[in-house]
């Protein structure tokens, strides 16, 4: 298992990440790119996870589901 972080500056970054990132990857982000119109709906219909930075306790838990789900499932 690995962490890939990406730090982009632009939502075309978006399209060079997604030929990086490997297969069976869980992309997590933060909430507010679901409302970014077109790139919101691809980051939600392809499995992204979104976490609310706002509501910490919220943030760990979903991010601890997350990994117990993938250790479950054996993914990255």
């Amino acid at each position: 298992p690995f962490v890939i972080v990406c730090n982009h500056q632009a939502s075309l970054d978006l399209m060079g990440m997604v030929e990086v990132i490997p297969e069976r990857c869980v992309p997590i982000a933060k909430r507010e790119l679901l409302y970014l119109g077109t790139v919101g709906w691809a980051c939600w219909l392809s499995g992204t996870i979104f976490i609310d930075r706002h509501r910490r306790d919220a943030a760990i838990e979903v991010i601890s589901h997350a990994a117990s789900t993938m250790r479950r499932e054996n993914v990255r």
